[in-house]
């Protein structure tokens, strides 16, 4: 998935995004009611490797990039700072369009050789390659340089066959094998255009691939990385965005709250889930009130209505559903959201898997035909209403309990198993994995024992 910066047209503000594949960051985040990724002051100093970063930025440039912030060292990796007070409303920084990396910057003799079977992703991934085998003699070595090194990656594409064996009870595992086969599809198809691409590997690919879903955004031209910007960390509660004016041609932030100097200067990426932050920028956040989890149902094949309610279902039946801040799921697939406390109408729960599950409890021709009747005469959506017979009403939110109660079974099962087994050595790299898994699934399991509990009051008050 890539992230979408905010389009300015007419001096109209668009936001952008940031690249997430499937589906945005960089910090294993610390704070359980922030996202924040460093405390600021208390935590950070100036990043003295970046001293003649910005200055080279903006000679390039031929323009001020930014006068209010510096590049400083956190726990968790480079930070911009606030050099100064900063006000609500204030102007961050600004990055002409002319010093981003798109695909419209590869060399010619090599974007002539690539067709629409390679996409932005790998374009500028191949030119983060291309450049970096320039060493000092690219334009752009101060940047390139500055990028993180594969053994500071933690996205889930760069974990081992054991490592992800740690998450195989969240969507995350399958989400992160399909999106490494699109790094392999994607490295296959430029390793065939041309011979000049024979002496890259596919590790090389994917490490520059990652480079790019999980700093660069999407915006007129595509797929940009806007340096100095990537240096901005993530807070899920900022209302600060990239923003990309195309009548200047520049990107910006503005302030969305007041910075004393020395303060971590922060932005949302969006608002996602820990599966989705894991998958493509290796961190998460604890008590991320964005965390979800996708349950599947099915009709049995055992069930005497199985052919009429598949039928039934095929009418109504909802297109693949695209989140654009989370992974696309099936038909029969539901995205389950935290459920809140005394929450009387369970959201969190989509009334989409409430209704499959009424017309699951069915055991007649006749409640099947009265559903379709229903709906044919009101806005022609099956079941999104109370069932009338209130046994059929609460044998269907059963079903969904015991569903919830078999996935949470599992998914305690699996954390205990995480907890105790000693297969994965306590290197650096696996102990922060680890951690990140244990805190993807208990922030599933998190959210299934809210569904759960709702569900579980529903069936006792209706």
């Amino acid at each position: 998935m890539l992230l979408h910066s905010v389009i300015i047209t007419n001096s109209l503000w668009v936001r952008s995004q940031r690249p997430i594949l499937t589906s945005l960051y960089r910090r294993l985040c610390v704070s359980a009611d922030v996202f924040t990724s460093c405390k600021g002051s208390h935590d950070s100093h100036i990043d003295e490797d970046c001293n003649d970063f910005l200055p080279w930025l903006e000679n390039k440039a031929g323009c001020e990039i930014s006068s209010v912030l510096s590049i400083r060292k956190s726990a968790y990796g480079r930070a911009l700072c606030a050099a100064e007070d900063i006000q609500t409303g204030d102007c961050l920084l600004k990055v002409p369009f002319s010093v981003q990396l798109a695909p419209d910057n590869l060399p010619p003799g090599i974007a002539c050789l690539l067709g629409d079977e390679v996409g932005d992703v790998a374009k500028v991934a191949l030119l983060i390659l291309h450049e970096k085998k320039l060493g000092k003699k690219s334009e752009w070595a101060p940047y390139i340089s500055r990028l993180p090194l594969p053994e500071d990656m933690h996205s889930s594409v760069f974990w081992s066959d054991e490592e992800l064996e740690m998450i195989r009870q969240s969507a995350l595992y399958e989400e992160t094998l399909k999106q490494k086969k699109q790094i392999e599809k994607d490295f296959l198809a430029v390793k065939l255009v041309s011979d000049r691409f024979q002496n890259i590997t596919l590790q090389d690919f994917t490490y520059a691939y990652g480079l790019v879903t999980s700093r660069a955004w999407v915006s007129s031209r595509g797929v940009s990385m806007i340096p100095f910007a990537d240096f901005l960390n993530h807070d899920g509660t900022s209302e600060s965005y990239v923003l990309s004016d195309e009548g200047r041609q520049h990107s910006e932030v503005i302030a969305d709250r007041d910075f004393a100097p020395g303060d971590e200067v922060l932005i949302r990426y969006g608002k996602f889930s820990n599966a989705t932050l894991i998958l493509d920028f290796g961190f998460a956040v604890p008590c991320n009130r964005y965390d979800q989890v996708p349950v599947k149902l099915n009709v049995p094949q055992h069930d005497p209505l199985y052919t009429q309610k598949l039928e039934v279902l095929g009418k109504d039946r909802t297109p693949r559903i695209k989140d654009d801040n989370e992974f696309t799921y099936s038909e029969n697939s539901f995205t389950i959201r935290e459920v809140g406390a005394g929450s009387r109408w369970g959201k969190g729960i989509p009334q989409s898997l409430r209704a499959f599950a009424r017309i699951m409890a069915c055991d007649s021709q006749q409640e099947l035909d009265d559903l379709a009747k229903e709906a044919a005469e009101n806005d022609g959506r099956l079941a999104r209403k109370p069932l009338k017979n209130k046994n059929r009403e609460i044998a269907a939110h059963q079903l969904l309990l015991s569903e919830m109660s078999r996935l949470i079974k599992d998914y305690n099962e699996h954390i205990k198993l995480l907890v105790s087994t000693k297969t994965i050595t306590l290197r650096e790299k696996s102990s922060l994995r680890r951690r990140l898994a244990l805190e993807l699934l208990t922030g599933e399991l998190r959210v299934l024992k809210a569904a759960s509990a709702w569900l579980e009051s529903y069936c006792s008050t209706s």
